[in-house]
């Protein structure tokens, strides 16, 4: 534990400046050391030689001089030695032999193509005996034809039938008001009596025919509306 210090007696005189002391530097051993590298610096230090730089030899030394081997100066002469057209005559061959072999792969083609029935023909079976053969299977009877069923019912009439049937319709159809005005009564269902039957069908709402067909749903509309022997 640090005590205080004991107080200092006030100085009744004038205060004291601060003393600079000026010194000289001893700067003469940096000197003599500096002259004695300088000195050193020019001759060799003890125990130690000069070794030349890898890749730089010295001037007029042929010490890093390699004689190339003899396996490298033999392959070099044949190099020089071959004439200059050896390459050019070796490729020249090698395109003969390649063009020879495409011309025969042709020509082994076209003979091909000309001779198809040479490899389209199938071969010969063996000969099959009088014993062997089977006799052939009789053919199946062929059903009697039989009429086409009419989707709208038996005795309907459309585009293209005549008759007195037909007639008939034309007549009954007369009776009906603006449907078959100045109509024909030829006989023949013809496209102007198509169009009779399918206004007929459409103003009286008959659904059960085709449209222009005259059918059994069509038929009995007309003759509930028409009575035979009425004028």
């Amino acid at each position: 534990m640090s005590t205080p210090s004991e107080p200092r007696p006030q100085h009744d005189g004038p205060a004291l400046e601060p003393i600079r002391v000026l010194r000289p530097r001893r700067t003469d051993a940096l000197a003599e050391l500096m002259r004695e590298f300088q000195q050193d610096a020019g001759r060799e230090p003890a125990g130690y030689e000069s070794v030349p730089l890898p890749g730089k030899p010295p001037a007029g030394s042929e010490a890093l001089t390699q004689e190339l081997p003899p396996v490298a100066r033999e392959s070099r002469r044949r190099a020089d030695a071959a004439p200059p057209g050896a390459g050019l005559r070796r490729a020249a061959v090698a395109v003969a032999v390649l063009a020879a072999a495409v011309i025969g792969f042709g020509g082994a083609l076209l003979l091909r193509g000309e001779h198809p029935e040479d490899t389209a023909a199938p071969a010969p079976g063996p000969p099959r005996s009088a014993a062997s053969t089977p006799d052939p299977a009789p053919a199946a009877p062929t059903p009697p034809a039989t009429a086409p069923v009419d989707p709208d019912g038996a005795g309907t009439l459309r585009e293209g039938a005549t008759g007195p049937e037909v007639t008939d319709l034309q007549q009954r159809l007369l009776r009906i008001p603006d449907v078959y005005r100045d109509g024909s009564t030829s006989g023949r269902y013809d496209p102007t009596l198509t169009a009779a039957v399918a206004r007929f069908q459409l103003w009286y709402g008959i659904r059960g025919d085709e449209t222009g067909v005259y059918g059994n749903d069509t038929r009995a509309a007309l003759e509930s509306r028409t009575p035979a022997g009425a004028s």
